[in-house]
């Protein structure tokens, strides 16, 4: 059986690519599901596939967070990894679904999770917004601030993996520089700049449409925006790309890793020099 793949939330789980590529598990809150449940569903999912790789963002409440711990504290077990996400939600959903294409390969289950944090920085994550007064995830100049209250207004902003903002008719975001598809989540705004000018000029291979995800106008500050992501959607680049970092055994815990930390005991890599570039590969498997 492939690595288990959980979130905590139904919208992080896109529609598959392919019909290989597996669902994932939800992990509910504490309002939503009692204890005694939610350990029994783990066991469930350990014993099914033997490890869980449970991805949740940063935005989640400390309450949702805890019993994330707390079942793994209970059940005592080494095989469940807990991977924290600082991406916007779309972002999240995205990697989310890039570990579930990878969980059904060759990986062992402590590759599928350190690769978590080595293709985030290959997705590209970001928003069109209709104001910025209440963006506290991206660094916002006071100048800015006051723009946004000039009727209407718009700005460009990027998350991940650097951050950017521009006032839309004054500039442009650094898009990826490899060939990726775009995904598009709308909230209570009708422009199509995504769609009509980011696209193009960032050169994507493809458009897709998703509901927006629940937390995403709590985590941009605004209900007013159209949510994206550029994201590297083949499976045989995120395989090869994977596969072009060197593997470690995890000093702490035994699971084989790449990267500089361990996926599942978060333990840290010596000596750090261990990684061989990866960017060779995607000028390789894609186009631009």
């Amino acid at each position: 059986m492939p690595t288990a793949i959980a979130v905590t939330s139904p919208d992080l789980v896109l529609p598959p690519t392919d019909q290989q590529t597996p669902t994932a598990a939800l992990l509910q809150s504490p309002d939503a599901q009692p204890l005694d449940a939610a350990l029994a569903d783990m066991q469930v999912l350990v014993e099914q596939h033997g490890y869980v790789v449970a991805l949740y963002p940063a935005s989640i409440t400390a309450a949702h967070e805890r019993r994330l711990h707390t079942v793994r504290s209970v059940l005592e077990t080494d095989r469940i990894a807990l991977l924290k996400l600082d991406l916007p939600p779309l972002g999240v959903a995205v990697l989310v679904r890039q570990l579930r294409q990878l969980s059904i390969c060759d990986f062992s289950a402590g590759i599928v999770a350190s690769a978590a944090r080595l293709l985030s920085h290959y997705i590209y994550a970001g928003a069109l917004l209709n104001s910025v007064t209440r963006l506290d995830r991206v660094p916002v100049s006071l100048k800015t601030h006051a723009k946004s209250w000039v009727p209407g207004s718009q700005f460009g902003v990027l998350a991940n993996p650097s951050p950017q903002l521009i006032k839309i008719g004054s500039g442009e975001l650094t898009g990826p520089d490899f060939g990726t598809q775009l995904i598009v989540g709308k909230g209570q705004s009708q422009s199509d700049w995504v769609t009509k000018t980011l696209a193009p000029a960032w050169r994507v291979q493809g458009i897709q449409e998703s509901a927006l995800p629940a937390d995403s106008p709590r985590w941009w500050g605004t209900s007013k925006m159209v949510e994206f992501a550029a994201f590297l959607p083949d499976i045989s680049v995120l395989y090869q790309l994977v596969s072009s970092v060197r593997r470690e055994v995890c000093s702490w815990c035994g699971i084989e890793l790449i990267g500089d930390r361990c996926g599942f005991c978060s333990a840290p890599l010596a000596p750090p020099e261990n990684q061989m570039g990866a960017t060779a590969v995607l000028n390789q498997g894609t186009s631009t």
